[in-house]
């Protein structure tokens, strides 16, 4: 059986991804720049690599015809040209995409120089362009931790949050179907959750009340100085000032894993235990 590579096989989605192909009896290897410190499941061919060099992908591509990757930086045109080289026929491509941006937009530019190089790839290949994670809400677990106290803005802000699993699944059954090649997926949550509604699932799931604390613009600006890139925090605080532009929730999940998406309150149930 021919292994199938996972690129950014250390993150939230890439774990879920190497533990489905896992579970439906696949040979995984996964790529990281660290595999000494991958700490991923016994029988996984863990590989180095790193986008910022794309002739290093060259050995983990041997024997390989179905590849998942994730944009995390790098040249995509010679991402893509190596990808080719080594004959990959089948592409799964987690990354971003806003339409309501234009191609140079900071925040757009380089994502869609990945897409097209992608697509002119001559691979059959899938984008998966997922809405906000729920492991985004991690950010607030230091908090609930110390003082059960999650300080954070736009306790109204509305939005279709979607769990990793959900994201994963999306992206095995394209891997591993056919009928999945063009497509551009769009994975979110069963249903929009407002932050502070968040917080009291995870306080819910902890055994204990969590307090939401509202922050101003001007305090999460400081508050994620240390976190995001600022053209990403100005993003997020623009986001905020519509409080659901994120709750528009995608039939993709449903239509794409023929069940409902997970819902937060699973979520927050499953990893209890990194809050308390």
């Amino acid at each position: 059986m021919e292994p199938i590579l996972v690129t950014g096989a250390t993150g939230t989605v890439g774990r879920a991804v190497v533990r489905q192909l896992l579970e439906a009896g696949h040979e995984v290897r996964a790529l990281t720049r660290y595999p000494d410190q991958a700490r991923l499941p016994a029988g996984v061919e863990v590989v180095g690599g790193s986008f910022l060099e794309p002739s290093s992908l060259v050995p983990a591509l041997r024997g390989v015809r179905r590849v998942h990757l994730v944009s995390i930086g790098g040249d995509g045109p010679a991402i893509a040209d190596v990808l080719r080289r080594a004959g990959v026929e089948r592409l799964t491509h987690l990354g971003h995409n806003d339409p309501s941006r234009p191609d140079d937009d900071p925040l757009e530019t380089w994502h869609r120089v990945f897409h097209r190089a992608i697509e002119a790839s001559g691979a059959e290949w899938t984008h998966v362009f997922p809405g906000e994670f729920m492991a985004n809400t991690l950010e607030w677990a230091p908090g609930v931790r110390a003082e059960s106290v999650v300080r954070a803005p736009f306790g109204d802000w509305s939005s279709a949050l979607v769990h990793e699993d959900d994201i994963a699944g999306v992206v095995v059954r394209a891997l591993l179907e056919d009928g999945h090649a063009g497509r551009a997926y769009q994975p979110t949550g069963p249903e929009p959750v407002l932050r502070r509604d968040a917080v009291r699932m995870i306080g819910e799931a902890v055994g204990r009340p969590v307090e939401f604390v509202e922050l101003t613009p001007a305090q999460a600006r400081e508050h994620w100085r240390d976190l995001y890139p600022p053209q990403v925090v100005e993003w997020f605080l623009e986001m905020g000032t519509t409080p659901d532009a994120n709750a528009w929730v995608s039939p993709d999940v449903a239509e794409v894993l023929g069940r409902p998406g997970l819902t937060f309150d699973r979520w927050a149930r499953e990893h209890a235990a990194e809050f308390a």
